[in-house]
């Protein structure tokens, strides 16, 4: 089976959350655990689907592929100061293309597989920490940056999901 077949699962961070950068992680992760459930059981043909005229290069998968880029350059790249590859440089911005062989699975495995390198980048980081690459930002910033977009992006793959098979939800 897919990991794209079944649905993540989600918690909400702590309530009574002291750690600043921890309670950032947290609702990050329930925002990744969010963008992933909106492909969960889709085709390969729904999930690459453009239905907004206006956005002819949005699907759902180039969205989560997006928000892989977005975690690499903020994340990995400029606040932990990794040496890697951007996979946005270019306008327009190539990180919304799909390739022939972009499947929901394989675009999720690639999603989380930055998670994973982002978590390492920011493992010895504090809130306060100017980031890495340029120091014009710091971390608690960058990361609040990266839930706002991950959550604005979220919002539009409610749209697209609802578009390919009428699944609404949380």
């Amino acid at each position: 089976m897919s990991n794209t077949s079944s649905k993540t699962h989600r918690s909400w961070p702590a309530r009574l959350a002291t750690d600043e950068l921890r309670l950032q992680l947290d609702f990050l992760q329930f925002l990744r655990a969010t963008a992933v459930n909106k492909v969960a059981g889709l085709t390969r043909e729904q999930a690459a689907a453009t239905p907004l005229p206006t956005s002819p290069r949005m699907s759902a998968l180039g969205v989560l592929k997006h928000l892989t880029a977005v975690e690499r350059w903020w994340l990995s790249i400029e606040a932990g100061g990794a040496d890697l590859p951007s996979l946005w440089a270019g306008t327009p911005d190539p990180s919304w293309d799909l390739k022939p062989e972009d499947t929901p699975a394989s675009v999720v495995a690639a999603y989380r597989a930055e998670w994973a390198r982002a978590e390492k980048s920011l493992r010895r980081l504090g809130p306060d920490d100017k980031t890495r690459r340029r120091s014009e930002f710091t971390v608690r910033w960058v990361l609040a940056h990266v839930v706002q977009e991950t959550a604005r992006h979220v919002g539009h793959l409610d749209v697209l999901r609802e578009l390919a098979d009428g699944e609404v939800g949380e």
